[in-house]
Formats: structure tokens, C-alpha cells, sequence
């Protein structure tokens, strides 16, 4: 019994600590938490390339990828769609999504000629800023997965308007 009695102590529990947004009376202001150094920016917050962050140059959606399309991002922008986007605008991007089915406004399919025409930095700022009645995903999406998912979106939009001289010719045997 002493051996499971020692090992219940509030050491941590009790230490001298400022818990966040309370009066502390060590500082001048008397508040516990700091504000950042001037001049600062911490890690990972660094939004030094506006094309990466905005799809966007000169206030004006770009047409080209900041990176390499391949293999590899577009699997990754299949996760990230599946996961943010598929809940309103479905797997495929009809705007089927289960949202929908539970009463929210049905978003535009991404197959629209509207959006399939559109440059691809319009993608990248409403997934940033938000559009109608989608909200932003700046918070949860982070810019290399916007351009993932805007690959993605672009993939998908080709699955459904392609021609068959799209398809390779060792391929076309394979489709029904």
C-alpha cells in the first residue's frame, strides 16, 4: 500500500505556473502570457511565398502549379478531398456529398464548365478564403495539401470529360 500511495503525488499539479489569460502580478501589465518578439515569426508561420499561399500573382488566379503534379501529390490530394471536401461536394465532386443529403445548400459540382475552365489559383483561394457558403479551410488545410486537393480536383474533372484519345493506347483495350 505505501508503494501505490507514493506514487499518487501532486508535485506537478501544485507548482508555481501562469495559466493562460490569468492576473499575474510578476509583469508590469500584469498579464501571464507575452506577447511575440517584434520582428518574429515562429516556426512553421512563414508565408513568404504568395503563390504557395494564395494561388494567386498580382491579384490574378494562376494557371500553373508551383510544383510537380505527380503520382504521389495526387494521392495525397485524394486523401485531403476525401476527408475536407467529399463531406459537401461528394467523392466524385457532384456536389452529392452527405451534408447535402442532411440539408445544407448544395454546393456547384466541380464538373460545371464554369469550374472546369476557371484557372486553378481560384481553387486554391476559396479552399484559403472561403466562398458562398464555404467557409475557409486555411486553419485545417495547409498550402502544399490546397495544391494537392486542387490537383485532385483537376483529375477528377478530366476522369469525367475525357476522350479516348486521352487514354494511352495500351490502355483503351482495358475500357468498356
Amino acid at each position: 500500500m505505501a508503494v501505490v500511495g507514493s506514487g499518487c503525488r501532486q508535485d506537478m499539479h501544485d507548482q508555481p505556473k501562469y495559466i493562460p489569460f490569468r492576473e499575474s502580478t510578476f509583469f508590469g501589465d500584469a498579464r501571464s502570457a507575452r506577447a511575440p518578439v517584434t520582428g518574429t515569426v515562429a516556426r512553421g508561420q512563414l508565408h513568404d511565398d504568395p503563390l504557395l499561399e494564395t494561388g494567386q500573382i498580382d491579384k490574378a488566379d494562376v494557371t500553373v502549379f508551383p510544383f510537380p503534379v505527380d503520382e504521389r501529390l495526387l494521392a495525397r490530394g485524394r486523401e485531403r478531398f476525401d476527408i475536407f471536401c467529399a463531406p459537401c461536394h461528394g467523392r466524385t465532386g457532384l456536389g452529392d456529398g452527405m451534408i447535402v443529403r442532411r440539408g445544407y445548400r448544395r454546393p456547384p459540382s466541380i464538373h460545371d464548365d464554369r469550374l472546369r475552365n476557371v484557372a486553378v489559383g481560384h481553387f486554391i483561394d476559396v479552399m484559403a478564403n472561403g466562398f458562398g457558403a464555404m467557409p475557409d479551410y486555411s486553419d485545417q488545410v495547409s498550402a502544399r495539401d490546397r495544391w494537392a486537393i486542387a490537383a485532385y480536383i483537376r483529375a477528377l474533372q478530366l476522369s469525367q470529360h475525357a476522350a479516348l484519345a486521352d487514354v494511352p493506347e495500351p490502355e483503351r483495350g482495358r475500357l468498356q
